[in-house]
């Protein structure tokens, strides 16, 4: 029966899939396009794609509440996955109004930050995560409070914002939300929680299908509205799954690289 679940995440894939041109027809007809500069002859490529992504990842993610509910009698998880959405669909506007804006009229930096520290409030509130961490030389230490008020926003705005900093080439803002979610969903299915794994899976199948015409010669461009939803679900999985150091470590290209854009 728990086969069924995996049907959530075919659902993510066919979605994007369908959808996908439809929106490049749309985007270009409305001149929502921008140029490929990576190109000599600089074609216009349709924008905002991410918009289709989150989509059908959100699709998938509710059927997958639906399923839970209504055959498994499970609605335990549901708090946590509204939680995670409601810390994607914050995240994404953003990304959408820079999108619409572009990046230089739309949101100031510190307000792009403010908003992606107001992100991390779904998971405060329900006190997602482990406060308790390993230090070396100090062995556990429970943080109690300041995790949920500290760390959680810590880890949400530290993700979102520089996931995109390793970006510019076509296909590869999808590629590396390919590759990490599905290592996440690798560690979290070894540890136990499997119904991460099916929600980072459902978002390896949306970017699996964007990829499909995002990669070279790109016909659409994700647009920060996918690379801050990406970054903001990495977190939120890493935080929901007690797996923050994993997640840190398939981190480390972009702290290096905001190390050296900080320069």
């Amino acid at each position: 029966m728990e086969s069924l679940l995996l049907i959530t995440i075919f659902i993510s894939f066919f979605c994007t899939f369908l959808v996908v041109p439809f929106w490049i027809q749309k985007a270009h007809s409305r001149n929502l396009v921008g140029k490929d500069m990576q190109k000599t002859e600089k074609p216009l490529v349709a924008e905002g794609g991410g918009l289709i992504v989150l989509g059908g990842f959100t699709i998938g993610v509710l059927l997958y509440i639906a399923l839970n509910t209504f055959i498994f009698k499970n609605a335990i998880i549901s708090t946590f996955l509204f939680s995670l959405l409601c810390v994607l669909f914050i995240c994404s506007f953003v990304g959408i109004l820079d999108d619409l804006l572009g990046w230089k009229k739309g949101l100031s930096k510190r307000m792009r930050i403010i908003i992606v520290l107001f992100a991390s409030i779904p998971l405060m509130v329900i006190n997602a995560g482990n406060s308790s961490v390993f230090l070396p030389l100090f062995g556990e230490i429970n943080l109690g409070l300041l995790y949920p008020l500290l760390f959680i926003p810590i880890g949400i705005v530290g993700a979102t914002t520089t996931y995109n900093f390793l970006a510019g080439y076509n296909g590869l803002e999808a590629s590396q939300g390919i590759i990490i979610l599905t290592a996440l969903a690798i560690v979290t299915f070894k540890t136990g929680n499997a119904w991460l794994s099916v929600v980072a899976l459902c978002m390896v199948a949306s970017l699996l299908a964007f990829y499909i015409f995002n990669k070279y010669p790109a016909k659409v461009f994700p647009g920060d509205i996918l690379t801050y939803s990406v970054g903001a679900l990495i977190a939120t999985i890493a935080i929901l799954g007690n797996i923050e150091k994993v997640a840190i470590l398939f981190f480390i290209p972009y702290i290096i690289e905001t190390i050296l854009k900080l320069r």
